[in-house]
């Protein structure tokens, strides 16, 4: 059973698909606690099972087993409650054009059983840069503009959990610098934040703790310090048009002319120094920095590193 402090509590779910005749399987036992006023990220590429476990979360979808919860309400048998207590931010873009801002907004907030709205909407507007959009057509707003609005929407009725589904994805600098200010406002105010973003650096920025998901299960739950100070200390960076010798190839992260290697101290840079020379690679623009969580991610993700789970909570 959850705790008292669960803002979301995910209880041995699992979720499976019939494809072609055959079953797959895109959840497997996945449990994990959410507290309350927590900032979580929720990390995995792309067929994880991120979205499946939020569609059940949201009651778009249902699991094959396990039990969900939202502040101590069942998201099957107590569909409402859970409900309430939602805010979703979905990854597609769906909108009624046949309303402005403002009247999708009032629509909204009938939904929830809300009259006399309109000085939560006019915040709204205002912290996420839409006040100037609130007479305008759904349909003659940019693709940045429609996202601020379905972050209104799902926040329109104050739910005390949010839950944001690459809500960034696509969208310019300057909306995902508003859009995180007023989150982590909101999130300072007591707001629960479940976050799900290919962005590794505002996971990093943003995350108390954070989950990572590969092929329906969990295999990464931590504090983001925590899984920052399992990894390698330094990451030596540099560009070379040479190939790399075996043995480092394997362990770096090449992007172009770029590479990326982990090490764990000076004594393992010197080593990777000595077997470049030997190798006769040519290197330019080397530079060492802090292993940041793109690594960790990386390395758990292509089963270089476990991490253990600590827990539920924080």
């Amino acid at each position: 059973m959850p705790t008292q402090m669960s803002a979301v509590s995910f209880q041995n779910v699992t979720k499976t698909f019939e494809s072609g005749g055959q079953s797959v399987r895109a959840l497997q036992g996945v449990s994990f606690d959410i507290a309350e006023g927590e900032f979580f990220g929720l990390l995995g590429p792309n067929g994880a099972g991120k979205t499946t476990l939020i569609s059940i979360l949201a009651g778009l979808s249902r699991a094959s087993s396990g039990r969900v919860t939202v502040q101590g309400h069942d998201v099957v048998s107590d569909f409402a409650a859970a409900r309430r207590a939602l805010g979703v931010v979905p990854q597609e873009l769906v909108f009624d054009p046949f309303f402005s801002v403002r009247e999708t907004l009032r629509i909204q907030s009938a939904y929830f059983g809300l009259r006399r709205n309109d000085d939560w909407i006019d915040e709204l507007l205002h912290n996420l840069g839409l006040s100037d959009k609130a007479d305008a057509n759904m349909r003659q707003l940019s693709g940045g503009m429609k996202r601020r609005v379905l972050v209104a929407q799902a926040l329109v009725h104050r739910p005390p959990v949010i839950v944001l589904d690459e809500p960034t994805a696509g969208v310019d600098v300057e909306l995902r610098q508003t859009l995180w200010q007023f989150i982590s406002q909101l999130n300072k105010q007591g707001h629960t934040v479940l976050l799900t973003t290919h962005y590794l650096e505002e996971a990093e920025a943003l995350c108390h703790r954070i989950g990572m998901l590969k092929h329906g299960q969990v295999v990464a739950l931590d504090s983001t310090s925590a899984l920052l100070a399992g990894t390698a200390s330094t990451m030596l960076t540099f560009k070379t048009d040479s190939a790399l010798p075996p043995e480092l190839q394997a362990h770096a992260r090449i992007t172009g002319r770029v590479v990326q290697m982990p090490a764990h101290g000076a004594a393992e840079v010197e080593q990777i120094l000595t077997c470049l020379r030997i190798a006769g690679c040519h290197v330019e623009d080397m530079e060492m920095g802090r292993a940041d969580l793109e690594d960790v991610f990386l390395a758990i993700m292509q089963g270089q590193q476990a991490h253990p789970h600590h827990g539920a909570q924080a």
